[in-house]
């Protein structure tokens, strides 16, 4: 199954498979890709053209050489709400499952038949041991809708519609044996910074127990490039990747940036212990394209006090004949997460 994280700029595209072998559970990359999108055909990740969408996704497969025809989606934490309640151990799955349309049609602030909701059990609640805690997640049918329309343009099967926060939990799973102890027992603050948009997930356990979205990303930078030197957004993107910006680039344009990328952690991470009980972040990862600015992990680890590190899911993994390793090392893997996090589905 195809793990394809349609952002505010781009999809891309994660094809993963599983071997087992005598030191344990191994992946390869089997087919992967990023393709732009077209401006305005996502829209604060809501898709708002799905014609445009789907013509991308299709470029994105032809791109990849995939013959996969099953894919998993995922909706931002914004266009989700999510719920927790408690019910008798003694109830059957079909119990539950009525119960929980009861719960949705009393908490949700739209009508039961506009949304999409699914449940899962979580375990024995800490309430009362003849209880068990039940999670509740819902969406607008059309934010589903839209997501199984644009695959079905491109030819593939939508087979999960996914929320990004778990899909980034699963692909911390793939990291955690790189953090101290293994992230157990601690908080653990993810940082996705994309194009437009940063989302701090906590984890704590290996479990997300925290999200908030704000605007702000790359294209802040992208944009300060265009004005200060009158480039196009393609110039810009072929002088980034060529090196061929001015003197001046780095001291007047990338250091604010590197400067406002740290307040923006720091300000994400202030929010999160005003709205929780913990005052304390043990580690920040850092993910997303602009994870891949220079130091970036360095200076954030010096203003803050924290250990920092960047996000690379795709790290130990063995490549495919389809894959070129130079090309997934030079898009910027830590922007993989939330791919890399549904094509996990295909083995759940």
């Amino acid at each position: 199954m195809l793990g394809l994280d349609i952002s505010s700029t781009a999809v891309k595209l994660l094809e993963l498979s599983q071997h087992s072998g005598r030191s344990g559970v191994r992946y390869r990359v089997e087919s992967y890709a990023v393709e732009p999108l077209p401006p305005s055909a996502v829209v604060e990740k809501n898709i708002a053209d799905v014609e445009a969408v789907g013509e991308t996704i299709r470029k994105t497969i032809k791109r990849s050489g995939t013959r996969a025809k099953h894919a998993a989606v995922a909706i931002s934490g914004s266009a989700v709400i999510t719920k927790i309640i408690s019910l008798p151990a003694t109830m059957s799955e079909c119990e539950i499952e009525i119960q929980i349309e009861i719960e949705a049609d009393e908490h949700l602030p739209h009508p039961i038949e506009e949304v999409n909701i699914d449940f899962q059990i979580l375990g024995p609640s800490e309430k009362s041991h003849e209880m068990v805690d039940v999670l509740l997640v819902a969406s607008r049918s059309e934010n589903v809708d839209t997501r199984i329309d644009a695959l079905d343009l491109a030819g593939l099967i939508c087979e999960v519609v996914d929320v990004e926060a778990y899909a980034m939990e699963r692909a911390c799973g793939r990291i955690a044996d790189q953090w101290p102890n293994g992230g157990e027992d601690l908080a653990v603050a993810v940082a996705d910074i994309g194009a437009t948009t940063t989302t701090l997930d906590v984890l704590y356990g290996n479990r997300v127990i925290y999200t908030r979205e704000q605007n702000f990303g790359g294209r802040q930078l992208t944009g300060e490039i265009q004005r200060r030197y009158g480039l196009s957004m393609e110039e810009v993107g072929m002088a980034k990747r060529q090196g061929h910006l001015p003197d001046n680039y780095i001291p007047d344009v990338l250091e604010p940036f590197r400067e406002a990328m740290v307040q923006q952690v720091n300000r994400s991470i202030q929010f999160f212990y005003s709205a929780s009980n913990h005052n304390v972040v043990d580690l920040i990862v850092l993910a997303g394209g602009c994870a891949s600015v220079a130091g970036i992990d360095d200076l954030v680890q010096e203003r803050l006090g924290i250990e920092t590190m960047i996000a690379n899911p795709l790290a130990n993994m063995s490549v495919g004949p389809r894959v070129q390793p130079k090309a997934i090392s030079n898009d910027a893997p830590a922007a993989m997460m939330i791919a890399c996090g549904l094509a996990l589905r295909s083995f759940a």
